[in-house]
């Protein structure tokens, strides 16, 4: 025992604290990185000196592409796929949407506007029901009743397909272990896709048209219902499941009486989850040849004309707040449980009078001759708004003293951070961006995680976008870190003050349910055209998430760990910082996951205001019918949304033997 002793002591002052230091998980892999960096970078570095991906590593595909793209055009209608499978699919998507259209057309105004205010007073009481009676008149007054209508119809018909496909998939994953392995990457990977990605796949196929506009709404707006609804599934009470089998049910009972009603709650959460995101699908679609306000929104940016898009955005963000709150209500409700609970879903009683009562309103219209808004009770927005445009112009967007206008902001933001950052990116090697993100998504994850964000990386080398992907990173990156000093400094603040929270709250509530295309419209009346106006946009739209995530993970820690310190005597500042920060650390990593995720979706839609990079090579690929170049630029907008998403999103990791 001495002798071992003896031999060991020798060790300990060179082994003990390396061994200490290797024993760090974030240094190991660091160092592990160095050395494979210090071999790689001086061979790719003779090989490909240049700071852009190499020509010789990129894949031309415009030519299969555009091969594919002339094969589907020129087969569209004799080949058995389409003709027999596809041709009927889109034909009954049309007729589904002109029927409800037709429908809310036979019921009037009237009809329509008693039935929505009887639908929310039902489900969520008389303060959204008079929400949903404004939200209808303001429609109305403002022109827009046939638009709103056209959008109505896309909307029932997609979320009724979307919620019908999300069950089925949530039920497979929610009764079976090995298909929710399946689903989870799945679903994980379709969550962090902007927007934009969804529209050209569907358009190769489908063409320009609503079956197009649909089927990108269905694909977009399932993924929610499905998670939810296997969460729920899995997450139901095991000894009410075992207190129902040991009475013999079988499995279908088992479902039906238990399992379903245990997760109302997170069926109703998907519900609302869908209905929102079909609506913000619905209204960027409109660049598909979705008619509606998203139509009219589209057409009023491309000429920019601020008032016409104001007047197609306000009942749209109107039509999102009704649904929103009725949906969110109706969850509530299921999720206390009682008397309120069964009495929603089983009061049949209420839903007849519902029916009646709209029957009643829409027969009364009719008989009045007043099916469609009448002209004369509309009010035109435009011109005034348009005035007040121009007035901002005049006096804010140039003419402020000292501060300057918001155009000396756009201009300073973009030399001073944008092209910077741009021309820094673009200037970086190659292979050292490859390493930057390896090493990110290493330290907040496995390798798995780091390998799956360098492929994705590479992907965008491959395809040959490098240089608009690094332009539409920078903006994904300054707008980021905007939304963080903001988002996470009023998160902060909120948690520090009921007051204030509960000032933030109906404004973030607002914020929340608007689709994104409506925020282009305020930047485009302060900002003009550019990528500052759309980094500005992103910001705007990211900022009720991080600030709800960073106000509830503060809140959520440990009031022990808070007395504990204070018991101590650390001051107000200190509690924070030693504390809180530390112990709400992976509510922040999910504000900034969150932040990066809805920051790139309204950055490629920022496309569309001057945003550059891949966002306009879309709206290009669309507009003109190159779908090589949208589609290798929605490809590398997938990639990069997968990589950011891999580089913020925290992994469980599994405690290796000895480690």
């Amino acid at each position: 025992m001495s002798a071992a002793t003896v031999t060991t002591v020798p060790d300990a002052p060179s082994a003990g604290p390396l061994r200490a230091l290797l024993r760090r998980r974030g240094l190991a892999k660091l160092v592990l990185l160095a050395v494979v960096a210090a071999v790689l970078v001086p061979l790719l570095h003779a090989k490909w000196s240049g700071g852009v991906w190499p020509e010789a590593l990129t894949v031309d595909l415009s030519k299969p592409l555009g091969s594919a793209s002339d094969w589907i055009i020129d087969n569209r209608d004799s080949h058995p796929l389409f003709v027999y499978f596809l041709g009927h699919l889109s034909n009954a998507v049309v007729l589904s949407v002109r029927g409800v259209y037709l429908v809310l057309l036979a019921l009037g105004w009237t009809g329509v506007t008693a039935g929505v205010t009887l639908v929310a007073w039902r489900v969520a009481g008389w303060r959204i029901a008079a929400t949903a009676l404004l939200s209808f008149l303001v429609s109305g007054v403002l022109g827009m009743w046939v638009p709103t209508m056209q959008t109505l119809a896309l909307m029932i018909v997609a979320v009724i397909a979307s919620v019908v496909v999300g069950a089925l998939l949530g039920l497979a994953g929610g009764l079976s272990d090995r298909m929710f392995r399946l689903l989870r990457p799945v679903l994980d990977t379709m969550q962090v896709l902007p927007a934009f990605a969804y529209l050209l796949p569907v358009v190769l196929v489908f063409g320009i048209g609503v079956p197009a506009a649909l089927l990108a709404t269905v694909v977009y707006a399932a993924p929610p219902m499905a998670r939810l609804t296997a969460l729920g599934l899995r997450g139901a009470d095991a000894g009410v499941l075992e207190a129902v089998t040991s009475l013999g049910a079988t499995g279908r009972q088992r479902l039906l009486t238990a399992r379903l009603p245990l997760a109302r709650k997170e069926l109703l959460l998907g519900l609302n989850q869908t209905i929102m995101m079909a609506l913000s699908m619905a209204v960027i679609a409109s660049m598909i040849g979705a008619a509606g306000l998203g139509d009219r929104v589209y057409q009023a940016l491309a000429s920019v004309d601020v008032g016409a898009a104001l007047a197609a955005a306000l009942p749209i963000v109107l039509l999102a707040i009704v649904m929103d709150r009725t949906t969110a209500a109706a969850g509530e409700k299921a999720g206390a449980g009682g008397a309120a609970g069964p009495a929603l879903l089983r009061g049949w009683r209420g839903w007849a009078a519902v029916a009646v009562g709209t029957a009643v309103v829409a027969a009364a219209g009719r008989l009045a001759g007043s099916t469609v808004w009448p002209a004369g009770a509309t009010v035109a927005v435009a011109r005034p708004v348009n005035d007040a445009k121009e007035w901002m112009v005049d006096h804010l967007y140039s003419g402020v003293p000292v501060v300057g206008g918001t155009a000396d902001w756009a201009a300073h933001f973009t030399n001073w951070v944008l092209n910077p950052l741009r021309d820094g990116l673009t200037a970086l090697p190659w292979y050292a961006m490859l390493l930057i993100v390896a090493a990110l998504a290493w330290l907040i994850g496995t390798w798995r995680t780091a390998l799956t964000a360098v492929l994705a990386m590479a992907a965008i080398g491959v395809l040959g976008v490098w240089k608009p992907s690094m332009n539409t990173l920078s903006q994904v990156l300054a707008a980021l870190v905007v939304t963080l000093v903001i988002g996470v400094g009023t998160g902060i603040l909120a948690a520090g003050s009921k007051r204030l929270e509960a000032i933030l709250r109906p404004v973030l509530d607002v914020m929340q349910t608007m689709p994104q295309f409506v925020y282009l419209i305020p930047v485009v009346a302060l900002f003009a055209v550019g990528r500052a106006p759309a980094a500005a946009a992103a910001v705007v739209y990211a900022l009720p998430a991080v600030i709800r995530i960073t106000t509830q993970g503060l809140r959520q820690v440990d009031p022990a760990a808070m007395e504990s310190a204070t018991s101590l005597g650390a001051t107000r500042w200190q509690i924070l910082r030693q504390v809180q920060l530390p112990l709400a650390r992976p509510a922040l990593l999910l504000a900034v996951n969150q932040g990066v995720v809805l920051v790139l979706a309204v950055v490629i839609i920022g496309g569309l205001v001057g945003g550059g990079a891949l966002g306009y090579d879309v709206v290009t690929g669309l507009a003109t019918g190159d779908l090589a170049l949208g589609l290798v630029a929605g490809v590398a907008i997938v990639c990069l949304g997968l990589m950011l998403d891999r580089v913020t999103q925290p992994t469980e990791r599994r405690a290796a033997k000895g480690a």
